[in-house]
C-alpha cells in the first residue's frame, strides 16, 4: 500500500475513532466538567500553544489540572505534589483523562491518535535538523515515548534540575522514539500503541 493510501487511511480512522469516542465520552466530559468547577476557581478546559504537523502552531485542549495562571510558573509538572495541581487534577492525570478533549484537535486534523506528542515551542526552537523530522507527521495522543514516560513528571522529580534534564536526557530520549514511530508507522503499529496504551493507563 503507497504512503498516500496510509495517510487517507490513517486519517478517515481519526475522524471515524474521534467522532465516536465524543459521542461515547459526553457524559464523561459532563461529570469531569463538574468536578472541575466545583473542585476550583476557573473555567474547565486548559488552551496550550503546541507545534504541529510542518512546524505549524496549534491550540492544544485539555481539561484544566492546574491552579488558574499556575501553568505559566514552568512549563513542566514535576512530581504527584507539584502544587500547582488541583485535587481534580490529579485524579485525571493520573489516568490521562486531562487529554479527552483532544478528541476535538483530532477531529479538526490537528493531530491523530496516534504520533509523536506535540511538544511547545520553546523547546521545539532547539531541535537539531534530525529531531525536526518530527515534524513531518501529524502529532498525536500517544506514541512510543508516551509509553516510556507514561509518568514523566514523576521521572522529573527525580532531578535536582528538572527543566535541564528534560532538555539534556528524556527530550533526545523521546524524540529517539518518535523518529522510531515514524519509521515503522503502519495502521497495526497503531493498533498496537493504542492497545499498550490502555493498558498502561488501567
Amino acid at each position: 500500500m503507497s504512503a498516500e493510501k496510509n495517510m487517507v487511511i490513517k486519517r478517515l480512522s481519526d475522524i471515524l475513532f474521534s467522532c465516536i469516542g465524543l459521542i461515547v465520552l459526553i457524559p464523561v466530559f459532563i461529570i469531569i466538567s463538574i468536578g472541575i468547577i466545583f473542585d476550583t476557581k476557573g473555567g474547565v478546559f486548559y488552551l496550550q500553544k503546541r507545534v504541529g504537523k510542518n512546524n505549524r502552531d496549534f491550540t492544544l485542549l485539555k481539561f484544566r489540572t492546574m491552579r488558574v495562571d499556575s501553568a505559566s510558573d514552568s512549563l513542566l509538572t514535576i512530581g504527584e505534589d507539584d502544587s500547582r495541581i488541583t485535587r481534580s487534577g490529579a485524579f485525571l492525570r493520573r489516568y490521562k483523562l486531562d487529554e479527552l478533549p483532544q478528541l476535538f484537535n483530532i477531529l479538526k486534523g490537528d493531530m491523530s491518535i496516534v504520533g509523536p506528542r506535540p511538544e511547545v515551542r520553546k523547546f521545539v526552537d532547539i531541535y537539531n535538523q534530525r529531531q525536526k523530522q518530527v515534524l513531518t507527521v501529524r502529532p498525536g495522543l500517544t506514541d512510543y515515548a508516551s509509553l516510556k514516560y507514561i509518568n514523566e513528571s514523576e521521572v522529573l522529580a527525580k532531578y535536582d534540575n528538572p527543566e535541564k534534564a528534560y532538555v539534556e536526557v528524556i527530550m533526545p530520549e523521546k524524540l529517539n522514539l518518535n523518529l522510531k514511530y515514524i519509521n515503522e508507522k503502519s495502521f497495526v503499529t497503531d493498533l498496537r500503541i493504542i492497545f499498550k496504551t490502555l493498558s498502561k493507563i488501567f
